[in-house]
């Protein structure tokens, strides 16, 4: 017997084919996909069909999937107005002293929400982030997004890893108690977690591995036989359990430096990646590591990741967030868009990177990049059933005869209309079924409130005077 049967579709497969099929059904049994093709040929299927979903005028396409963001950015929106420094500074006060769990557990199920509600199933998340500060003090942590996971119906790949030597380093642990904080000890919790969390499909909670970036020989304050020394334990672990491992913000030659320390491979994806040289993009080619390309980021500003040059050159690259903070969000439609714009007005050619390539970088590529894409990242048959419905019957999607540029240049998060992760229904004509959004915000506010009170940052949420009539930051400070 069919589940759900979802009917008169315009449907998105990405399948290998890449299919747009027009008055289209998709038939759910269990957490698969039992069949997809057009309607006239699988109507037979709603005479004994659980649930019957009426979908003309709507656009279905795989789950979304976000490739790279940071727990504990949602709540710290638009910090510091501006000023990024004052921004990662409020991160590493917040990150490693001025937050318990209650707070990560608050900022979990906001950002889930969020993404829930703009069709994102599937995530990768590092457990921290600001200068590589990671929640891996205590697994309680850890156990809180995981559980708010679990809560929302989504799926997170959660990385958890070791900060940025030298150690030790000081934290402040769920108890409120402060403690100096070992190498070790980070990567025990890691393994602990990795031990009790990673089933990404069954329970869609994985655990991922990460570390910081470390600058070539010469380029970088840690010594470089502590930098190979901590390389080798986090492949060792790497290994040892067969995780993805991943890294935020590669740069200048710090790609062919993480290939020469034994990082990379098919396991690992990349996140940032700009200015990168000739060796990074030959280390990407040898390693079949994927790339996190995030075009919204301040780091995207600051410079340029060659997303179309690497894809030319067979390498996996998908999309990411950066998360929602300070300038961000989930709304991984904007960042397809973002991307679009960014790359065309870099070469002043509007055929760089074409619309299907920016989908495609959103739900099979990033599949591919976390090593689901037999699972995930499209819609074929014996699939996991993660579907989002996409409601085109709006005056910004119309007239909709295009139904690919309609939903890459124009839609947007508050366009989803229904989200099936896993075979379950979690939103259907925007009521969200597993959560309850009005309560999840409340706690996130007072979560945010209490924790910048603490910690001392209440002016950094003050929007200095600056920000009017002028062209640019007075003080010269980088806005982000």
């Amino acid at each position: 017997m069919t589940d759900i049967l979802i009917r008169h579709a315009t449907a998105l497969t990405l399948d290998p084919e890449r299919r747009v099929i027009e008055d289209a059904a998709i038939a759910v049994k269990g957490d698969r996909i039992e069949a997809i093709g057009r309607d006239g040929d699988l109507a037979h299927l709603a005479d004994t069909a659980v649930e019957v979903i009426d979908a003309r005028g709507m656009a279905v396409i795989p789950g979304l999937i976000d490739c790279h963001s940071h727990a504990g950015h949602g709540l710290v929106r638009a910090m510091g107005a501006g000023d990024v420094q004052a921004w990662f500074g409020a991160c590493e006060t917040l990150y490693a002293g001025g937050t318990d769990v209650g707070f990560w557990r608050a900022e979990a199920r906001l950002s889930l929400l969020e993404r829930l509600m703009g069709g994102v199933t599937t995530c990768v998340t590092l457990l921290g982030g600001g200068a590589d500060i990671y929640r891996t003090d205590d697994p309680a942590f850890g156990d809180a997004h995981c559980a708010a996971t679990r809560e929302s119906g989504l799926r997170t790949m959660l990385a958890v890893g070791p900060g940025r030597a030298p150690f030790p380093q000081n934290y402040r642990g769920p108890d409120g108690g402060a403690k100096p904080l070992s190498f070790e000890r980070q990567l025990e919790v890691s393994e602990d977690l990795i031990a009790r969390h990673n089933d990404i499909l069954e329970r869609r909670t994985g655990i991922c591995l990460v570390m910081p970036v470390y600058a070539p020989p010469g380029k970088d304050p840690a010594p470089e036989n502590e930098i190979r020394s901590m390389s080798e334990a986090v492949a060792a672990l790497r290994a040892r359990h067969g995780v993805l491992f991943t890294q935020d913000g590669h740069r200048e030659g710090s790609i062919a430096y993480a290939h020469a320390l034994g990082l990379l491979g098919s396991f690992a994806l990349l996140s940032h990646s700009v200015d990168l040289t000739e060796e990074d993009i030959v280390a990407l080619e040898q390693s079949k590591a994927a790339i996190a390309h995030n075009p919204s980021a301040i780091m995207s500003i600051l410079g340029r990741c060659p997303a179309p040059e690497m894809v030319e050159r067979g390498i996996c690259v998908a999309l990411g967030s950066d998360a929602a903070a300070p300038d961000r969000g989930y709304d991984m439609f904007r960042h397809m868009a973002q991307a679009m714009h960014y790359h065309r007005r870099h070469f002043a050619d509007p055929s760089v990177l074409p619309e299907g390539k920016v989908l495609e970088m959103a739900t099979i590529d990033a599949a591919r990049a976390l090593g689901l894409e037999d699972e995930i990242g499209s819609l074929e048959t014996g699939k996991k059933a993660d579907i989002v419905l996409v409601d085109m019957r709006k005056p910004h999607m119309t007239p909709s005869t295009m139904p690919l540029h309609a939903l890459t240049h124009f839609a947007n998060a508050a366009d989803v209309d229904t989200v099936i992760v896993d075979g379950r229904i979690v939103m259907r004509g925007r009521a969200v079924a597993t959560m309850d959004p009005e309560a999840v915000m409340q706690e996130a506010t007072q979560a945010a409130e209490q924790a910048i009170s603490d910690a001392g940052l209440g002016d950094l949420r003050a929007e200095p005077s600056w920000l009017w009539r002028n062209a640019r930051n007075p003080a010269g400070r980088r806005r982000a």
